[in-house]
């Protein structure tokens, strides 16, 4: 048998056809940036994360960048962050020119430790990014209370969480920005790059509007220096598609998380591996990744042996970012993030897309058991 890591033939089968048509009536429109796709998309997705406003961007990465931006946070300016994440939390922070400081992580959930924040602010320190990571989110109001007291911004990094749930609240809708991803691998993903930054305040989006569009407030002139973040209407479209479906993928996710809890419970397996764990606080956890931990050093055997059988799978993250090349700068040194180098050395994800079947579960699940217990 043979089981992917991701599968997105399944899902662009059922949608075809409706796609086709909308990229074909834009191609005769001819109007390709922005405009009433975009629009749409942003009051959708607004109204979908639980947010007042969105502005469409073109990624992820951007969202944070124009977030950042828009905060004026530059060169002499903190960031507070997590060093297990994707490169662009981190990237994103010292693309405006303001230095990334690194606070390690929840060794159940993988996301930032609030307990561990308050003590690296600083009087440089501007904001706090916390990343929902693999789909979970941060313990929200335990970071806003710091937020609050230090007088410091909030950015939430959803790139991996839309329609994910901290105590009822939704992903993007508790800081004071949140960041979306639509690349192909997220949970509701376009054909391409995409990205969305929400916001409850006027004024903010107002400004996200400009700096995305080279900080123009009319046509040529400009108050800002912003960027060119604008989201394209065929990637808009393609997303305006897809939404009314996520709830139903995520649940698939949910219910796959569910099964595969299950069957390893009945498996000889034991400890050797542990499955995600899910927080009281967490009302809704949406799998963008399911990721399990190797025990005794197993990793990477496991990984290898189960490409062999057939069985997709992949590594999120393999080294923690304050122990990357790149910033090396910051003056990091291994052991100074001893969770998250725990947790690179140990984590696994397995496939856990919506098409995905119980019969493709169990033979992970078997195959998993014949490769750890012999």
């Amino acid at each position: 048998m043979q089981v992917p890591l991701l599968d997105f033939k399944a899902q662009y089968q059922g949608l075809k056809e409706e796609i086709l048509k909308e990229v074909s009536d834009i191609c005769d429109s001819q109007q390709f940036v922005l405009g009433s796709k975009v629009q749409k998309i942003e009051k959708e997705i607004a109204q979908y994360s639980n947010a007042e406003f969105a502005c469409g961007v073109t990624s992820g990465s951007d969202a944070l960048i124009i977030a950042l931006m828009v905060e004026d946070i530059g060169a002499g300016d903190e960031v507070i962050t997590t060093p297990f994440t994707f490169f662009a939390t981190a990237g994103a922070i010292c693309r405006v020119g303001a230095t990334p400081v690194f606070v390690d992580i929840e060794p159940d959930t993988f996301n930032i430790d609030p307990a561990k924040i308050e003590e690296k602010i600083t009087s440089k320190t501007k904001a706090i990014l916390p990343v929902h990571l693999f789909g979970q989110c941060c313990d929200m109001d335990a970071i806003n209370a710091i937020a609050k007291k230090h007088e410091l911004i909030v950015i939430e990094d959803a790139c991996q969480s839309i329609g994910a749930e901290f105590k009822g609240k939704r992903a993007g809708s508790m800081g004071d920005y949140g960041c979306f991803s639509f690349y192909p691998t997220k949970n509701l993903g376009c054909f391409g790059d995409g990205g969305m930054v929400t916001t409850n305040d006027e004024k903010k989006v107002e400004l996200l509007r400009i700096f995305r569009n080279h900080g123009q407030g009319s046509t040529y002139i400009h108050n800002h220096i912003g960027g060119n973040f604008r989201l394209d209407a065929l990637q808009a479209a393609v997303l305006s598609i897809k939404l009314p479906y996520l709830d139903s993928w995520s649940d698939a996710r949910e219910s796959n998380a569910a099964e595969y809890k299950e069957l390893f419970a009945k498996s000889k397996i034991g400890d050797k591996i542990k499955v995600p764990f899910v927080a009281d606080h967490t009302t809704r956890h949406i799998y963008n990744q399911y990721s399990i931990l190797v025990a005794d050093g197993r990793r990477d055997e496991l990984c290898a042996k189960l490409r062999e059988a057939g069985v997709g799978c992949g590594i999120y993250y393999p080294l923690s970012l304050h122990l990357q090349e790149c910033f090396k700068s910051l003056g990091y040194k291994e052991g100074d993030m001893p969770i998250s180098e725990k947790i690179s050395n140990e984590i696994l994800a397995l496939p856990i897309f919506p098409e995905s079947t119980s019969e493709q579960r169990q033979f992970v699940v078997e195959t998993i058991e014949k490769i750890l217990c012999g």
